[in-house]
């Protein structure tokens, strides 16, 4: 089993078509990175953080007033009020963060949301699956990713601490001043989190990305199956146009008893104009056809007693145009001389 799966994979050279990309995307599979989803989410919680400071700060005031007069509050009141003050800050934080990750997740789907990847795999429950993904590629692969990660927010966080010798000094500071250097080092850190986190979101990104486009790639069967699909099957195309074919050409035949002259090459090409005198309209090409079909259609009007005139000039000039087409200005003069000669001879059968 395992064999075939390596051999089918192998085959698999040729990337995916925009119509299989079309039919993976309705089918909910789409490359999604998990990194930019937290990227989203640590973005969105560090701008609920930066909008819930000022609730913070009169959490801190409210807190200390209610520290005062603890002895005086019902335990539930203060309960509540304290429950109250948390939530004015936590609540921005919890909504702007995980209004991230959907917005970071649909841009990454273009606004797709499908319930198909949700459905239970059988696969996904064996245990003997479970260990090759732990221990297997895609394990390595994920336990390489994390150790990047822990490697890159570890250099950006000891990078945004600066040096540790500075906290002696930190020490000696007023409160406000403690206070300010506190704010600015936890604006450092948490930028230097974002940038640090960026970095892996782009990184996974096109990890994942390549990853889905090569779990995709066809082999040639699947892109003669797609065409035929798309196209339709090449054998039926033929076969339709072979009806076509024949169709014309017996609507074509059944034009020659009508035509008014037949022109030959004399034996390669034929040539079938029809001519309403009273029309007023320049004579019509009704049927051609060369060697085998031009045969026929000399036997034909042989049968029905149209004239026939031996002209090579004209009727490998004529062979080029479509059926149903006025001859071209160009041949009015050769055309009128061999209807009006086939008139003067007052009947039907072969002119010379």
């Amino acid at each position: 089993m395992a064999e075939n799966k390596d051999s089918e994979a192998q085959d698999r050279t040729e990337p995916a078509t925009p119509r299989r990309l079309q039919k993976a995307r309705e089918e909910g599979q789409v490359a999604l990175s998990r990194e930019v989803a937290g990227l989203g989410s640590l973005a969105g919680g560090l701008l609920g953080l930066m909008l819930a400071v000022p609730f913070a700060a009169e959490m801190m005031l409210g807190f200390r007033g209610m520290m005062a007069r603890a002895h005086m509050l019902d335990p539930a009141a203060a309960m509540a009020g304290f429950a109250w003050l948390g939530a004015s800050v936590a609540l921005p934080v919890a909504l702007l963060g995980g209004a991230g990750a959907v917005v970071a997740t649909l841009l990454q789907t273009r606004g797709l949301v499908s319930a198909k990847g949700l459905r239970p795999r059988l696969s996904h429950l064996s245990p003997l699956a479970a260990i090759k993904r732990i221990f297997g590629v895609e394990g390595a692969i994920e336990f390489l990713r994390t150790v990047i990660k822990l490697g890159l927010v570890g250099a950006a966080l000891w990078w945004a601490l600066g040096d540790a010798g500075q906290l002696p000094g930190l020490m000696q500071l007023p409160a406000a001043g403690l206070l300010v250097r506190a704010g600015h080092a936890a604006l450092d850190l948490a930028l230097a989190a974002l940038v640090a986190f960026a970095g892996i979101a782009v990184i996974d990104w096109l990890i994942v990305r390549q990853r889905h486009l090569h779990r995709l790639r066809m082999n040639r069967q699947d892109l003669k199956e797609e065409m035929r699909e798309s196209e339709g099957d090449p054998y039926m195309k033929a076969r339709l146009r072979q009806i076509r074919q024949a169709r014309s050409r017996s609507r074509m035949m059944a034009a020659v008893p009508k035509a008014a002259v037949v022109i030959t090459n004399p034996t390669h090409f034929a040539v079938a104009l029809a001519y309403d005198q009273g029309a007023g309209a320049a004579p019509r090409i009704v049927a051609k056809g060369a060697d085998a079909v031009a045969a026929r259609i000399r036997a034909t009007a042989e049968e029905a007693r149209v004239p026939i005139v031996s002209n090579p000039p004209l009727a490998r000039a004529l062979f080029r145009l479509d059926l149903e087409t006025e001859i071209p200005p160009e041949h009015y003069q050769a055309v009128a001389e061999i209807i009006a000669y086939v008139w003067r001879l007052g009947g039907g059968g072969r002119a010379g």
